[in-house]
C-alpha cells in the first residue's frame, strides 16, 4: 500500500510517501521545508517532489493521509485542499489524523506518559498528553504555557523547545510531524470510510466580519 502523507499544521511544509506491507512501514521519499509563510507555495511541489523521488507516479497512489491540526488557519488550509483535491482526482481516500498524534507516534518508546505540544503563536501552544504506549489520553487544546498544570517531565513538538523553562519539561524528539508518524497515527483507519477532512482549529480567527455601516443621513 503506497500513502502520501501531507502536513501543513506547523512551521514545516511536510510531504512523504510511505509504503505500508503490513506492519512494516518504509519512507520512500520525504519533501520537508521549515519555513511558516511557504505552506501554499510549497506543498504541492513537495507532494509531486516525494512521489517522484519514489519512483512512482500519482496514479499508483492507495491513498491520503493529512495532518488536519491543530494549527493555524492559512497553514491548515494548504495542505488539506491539496489532499482533498489529489484524493478527489485520482479517487483514493483521503484519511485525517491529529497531527499532534503522527508527533507522538514518533516519540520512542519508553516508560513514563508526556507531552506534545506546538507553537500555536500568541504565546499559546497548542497541546495533548499521552500514555507511555503513545496513546492520547487529554487533549487537543489550546492554552498559554503559564496555565498549562502538568506533572508530566518530557515533551515533544516545537512548543517543548519553546517553552520548556517556563513548562519544567524537557524536550525530546521529534519537533514535527513526520510523514511515518502520520501514516502510523491513521493506519488503524485504513481500509475504512474516511472521516471528513475537518480541521481542528480549537480557536476563532483573528478575522472577522466587518459591522454592518452606519447609515449617514444628511442634516
Amino acid at each position: 500500500m503506497l500513502v502520501l502523507a501531507i502536513d501543513t499544521s506547523t512551521p514545516a511544509v511536510t510531504a512523504g510517501l510511505v509504503a505500508l506491507d503490513g506492519d512494516v512501514l518504509e519512507s520512500r521519499g520525504d519533501r520537508v521545508t521549515v519555513d511558516p509563510r511557504a505552506h501554499g507555495e510549497l506543498i504541492t511541489p513537495h507532494a509531486l517532489e516525494a512521489v517522484k523521488a519514489a519512483g512512482v507516479t500519482l496514479r499508483d497512489l492507495d491513498a491520503i493521509v493529512c495532518g488536519v491540526g491543530p494549527g493555524p488557519f492559512t497553514g491548515l488550509r494548504a495542505g488539506m485542499a491539496t489532499a482533498a483535491s489529489l484524493a478527489h482526482s485520482l479517487g483514493i481516500p483521503a484519511y485525517p489524523v491529529c497531527s499532534l498524534d503522527a508527533i507522538a507516534a514518533d516519540v520512542a518508546p519508553g516508560e513514563a506518559s508526556f507531552l506534545v505540544l506546538t507553537d500555536a503563536r500568541r504565546r499559546e501552544v497548542y497541546w495533548a498528553a499521552y500514555a507511555a504506549d503513545g496513546s492520547r489520553t487529554d487533549g487537543p487544546h489550546v492554552e498559554r504555557p503559564a496555565d498549562l498544570e502538568t506533572t508530566v517531565k518530557v515533551a515533544a513538538g516545537d512548543g517543548a523547545l519553546l517553552y520548556a523553562d517556563a513548562l519544567g519539561v524537557q524536550p525530546i524528539e521529534p519537533r514535527f510531524p513526520s510523514p511515518l508518524g502520520l501514516v502510523k497515527a491513521a493506519r488503524e483507519s485504513f481500509g475504512s470510510e474516511p472521516a471528513p477532512l475537518t480541521p481542528l482549529y480549537l480557536r476563532r480567527p483573528d478575522a472577522v466580519e466587518p459591522a454592518a455601516r452606519k447609515k449617514v443621513t444628511a442634516p
